[in-house]
């Protein structure tokens, strides 16, 4: 039995979950998701709890089961609690503002750079070097935090770029004068 796929989802109150054929909607405060899953895998609501069973113990459908049981998972605390990313700009001359709802990076190119958010993906600028990435879609989240911090990574040598807040920069020696 899968350890991950045999555990209970738990329900907050206010999110709701329905089926239709292979399709699950989940519904709460912040909004609602659909995801398609297969059918190998049943979703059944017990309670204030989702239990999840598949249907045999094929390689396929054991691989099958914890990935939606953490799929499902996900959908859930999103619509309740949602989810985000904070990022760090570090280097000098480096900084960020919000116009509308778009993001404007001064990145030390010889032009700003503008990031439009996706559907769904809501920016904050709380100072001119962090900027956090909101949205109930775990995944979309994760993803446009990732397409920001490509704009400019951090590099080794001065730990300069863009990064995840926490993340440790491997730091390089430089040249050395002799």
């Amino acid at each position: 039995m899968s350890r991950i796929g045999k555990l209970p989802i738990d329900l907050p109150s206010g999110v709701t979950v329905t089926q239709d054929g292979g399709i699950v909607t989940v519904k709460g405060k912040n909004g609602e998701l659909q995801s398609k899953f297969s059918d190998k895998i049943t979703i059944t609501q017990e309670g204030e709890q989702l239990v999840l069973t598949r249907d045999s113990d094929q390689k396929e459908s054991r691989a099958l089961h914890g990935l939606t049981r953490a799929l499902l998972a996900n959908m859930v605390k999103g619509v309740s609690e949602g989810f985000q990313k904070n990022l760090e700009i570090v280097g000098v001359g480096y900084r960020v503002q919000l116009q509308g709802q778009k993001l404007v990076f001064g990145l030390g190119y010889s032009h700003p750079v503008e990031v439009e958010p996706p559907a769904g993906i809501t920016f904050e600028v709380p100072n001119p070097n962090s900027v956090i990435v909101k949205g109930i879609d775990k995944q979309a989240v994760g993803q446009c935090a990732a397409n920001i911090r490509s704009l400019r990574p951090p590099e080794p040598y001065k730990g300069k770029g863009i990064k995840y807040e926490g993340e440790y920069i491997r730091r390089k020696v430089g040249k050395t004068g002799m």
